[in-house]
């Protein structure tokens, strides 16, 4: 039989098939998401998420230093607040000597070339469990970004590199970044959950910080996931009012969307490999239905073929050493 060109050629061995490889994943690709807790020497771990646990400043700063020397560049912070410290309005959030500040001070004091991203979002706040503030039962918009200004302010005199706002409020990223401009936060970057979708998926995350919603649900803000033309139109609004980086969240359900984006924007690309994704390959690999380190470098690629330059995924650590 006379075939013009055969492409199992190019797949003939790993060194080939390497050579010819479209996507290259690295530990440079990585976010990792960090739980931090009040405390000293706490490690607990996250019951929903095996193997992922949230930590007290002190271990944080040990898993730090680790992921560093794993080759991993950037991490994103998460803490979880006491009970008899949240209200309706997050006051908590810009406490400048509150966890979230020590945290950021101490990681950029004790390995200053590390990217330290923060979450901007009132639900670990929040009496309520949502995002903003809560009025007649209704998360009202502009006193929320009011809000997420003043904690934006805080973490960027902490030292935070990049703030990372996950609420889908109207217009904050704009106000971000003119608070950032008027008070001399001129390389404090924004990396904004610009398609951020009401998903299941996010189920353990919210064990982690015991931040599920005390009534409703968060779809009159987070994104219907039934909708792509809403997802870039939100884009390329956060672009417009100063957005450095974009998200798209979750990621292994919205690799279309993250396509989509990729091809439409000139900034970079992030997405979030969310705690439901992550449970469902642990589930999945205990059970031995599936290979967990192959299930992790497959799905980590297909986000980056995708189109996210960033991926910020609970398996990073494994990752990079699995990538060695």
């Amino acid at each position: 039989m006379y075939l013009q060109r055969r492409n199992r050629i190019l797949r003939t061995n790993a060194s080939i098939r390497s050579l010819v490889a479209e996507t290259q994943l690295t530990p440079n690709d990585f976010i990792v998401p960090l739980f931090i807790d009040e405390g000293e020497n706490v490690r607990t771990e996250i019951t929903s998420m095996p193997g992922y646990f949230r930590m007290s400043l002190d271990l944080t700063l040990r898993e730090v230093e680790e992921l560093y020397k794993l080759g991993i560049k950037c991490v994103l912070l998460f803490v979880k607040t006491f009970d008899e410290l949240k209200d309706n309005e997050g006051k908590e959030a810009w406490n400048p000597d509150g966890l979230m500040q020590r945290s950021i001070r101490a990681i950029k004091n004790a390995f200053p070339e590390m990217v330290v991203m923060t979450d901007v979002a009132l639900d670990p706040y929040s009496i309520y469990g949502h995002d903003g503030i809560v009025i007649d039962g209704e998360i009202v918009n502009d006193e929320t970004v009011e809000a997420l200004v003043k904690m934006s302010l805080s973490h960027a005199q902490a030292g935070a590199d990049f703030i990372a706002p996950s609420d889908m409020m109207d217009g904050r990223i704009g106000a971000m970044r003119h608070a950032l401009e008027q008070n001399g936060y001129i390389k404090t970057g924004i990396m904004a959950y610009s398609a951020k979708y009401a998903s299941c998926f996010y189920g353990p995350f919210r064990d982690a910080l015991d931040s599920a919603p005390g009534f409703g649900d968060k779809k009159t803000y987070q994104m219907n996931y039934a909708n792509r033309l809403e997802a870039i139109k939100e884009t390329l609004m956060d672009i417009e009012e100063g957005a450095d980086i974009v998200m798209v969240k979750p990621a292994m359900a919205y690799l279309d969307i993250i396509r989509e984006i990729a091809n439409t924007v000139n900034v970079p690309v992030s997405a979030y490999h969310v705690s439901g994704e992550y449970a469902m390959i642990k589930a999945a690999a205990k059970m031995g239905w599936i290979d967990e380190n192959k299930a992790i470098i497959e799905s980590l690629t297909s986000i980056k073929r995708a189109g996210a330059g960033l991926i910020a995924t609970y398996y990073a650590k494994d990752a990079a050493k699995l990538l060695g």
